[in-house]
């Protein structure tokens, strides 16, 4: 995608832009993609429980050959789950996999984180998986690195409108301030931060978390629809030490990865 050199925010190794569209033009060593409500989310609390995540963009026949062919579970729809409760199916819904028993790799579904996941690893970007219950952990990790002069991008994913444009979700970028907040707090300094991604962390720093969360768009969304547990887990704040790297076709974590990324 062509885009004024302006906008790749360049001039600082710390940089914030939106969804799959920013992610292409804003590029850097690191790309740190957020989306709290909810591929994120649960994404980290898969990791959490030692679960390999494939992202996958489609949620369609292609998924399910995905899963079938790294020997995955499949995530299906949250109301799906909920009228099929084996501990085999579960969903994007990070409360319902946080009782999930017997899954050693997932398979997620999403348009949004996964889309931009793999088209970053595409290009070559390093890609971590955060959210509010991880930030500060995938903050630590990245700070010695862009200390020695490596790049990142943290990419709000953003959700969709119906007419498929980026509706910017407000809950992402406070998950993304939150990793650029602890970036600074581990040492990068603030000069290195874009002015994108200093709006980003102030917007957290004011954000009124964890209650705010509750009654965001994406939040009462969630709420109305009786997935009222989904969005406390995505609330907690850094209860999680796990940093999900995407390697080859899956999440992991970095702390397991045993060399030096």
């Amino acid at each position: 995608m062509e885009a004024d050199p302006a906008h790749t925010q360049s001039r600082h190794l710390v940089r914030c832009e939106w969804g799959p569209s920013g992610a292409a033009v804003v590029r850097a060593d690191h790309a740190v993609v957020v989306d709290v409500l909810s591929f994120t989310t649960t994404l980290t609390v898969a990791v959490e429980h030692g679960i390999e995540v494939f992202p996958y963009s489609w949620k369609d026949s292609r998924a399910a050959e995905h899963a079938m062919r790294h020997g995955a579970t499949l995530a299906v729809g949250r109301f799906e789950a909920l009228s099929r409760p084996s501990a085999r199916h579960v969903s994007l819904s990070p409360a319902t996999l946080a009782q999930a028993e017997g899954i050693e790799r997932l398979v997620l579904p999403s348009p949004n984180g996964s889309t931009i996941s793999f088209a970053l690893a595409d290009i070559g970007v390093t890609v971590l998986g955060a959210s509010l219950r991880n930030a500060t952990a995938v903050a630590r990790w990245l700070a010695p690195r862009v200390r020695r002069g490596a790049s990142v991008v943290v990419v709000p994913a953003g959700e969709r409108w119906p007419d498929e444009t980026l509706r910017p979700a407000v809950e992402d970028l406070w998950g993304a301030g939150a990793v650029v907040a602890g970036l600074v707090a581990a040492g990068v300094p603030r000069e290195q931060v874009s002015p994108e991604a200093e709006a980003a962390a102030q917007a957290f720093g004011g954000a009124g978390l964890p209650q705010s969360l509750m009654h965001v768009a994406s939040g009462v969304e969630l709420v109305d629809k009786g997935f009222a547990d989904d969005v406390a887990v995505a609330s907690q704040m850094d209860v999680s030490e796990v940093v999900p790297l995407l390697r080859g076709e899956s999440f992991t974590d970095a702390a397991s990865a045993h060399r030096h990324v």
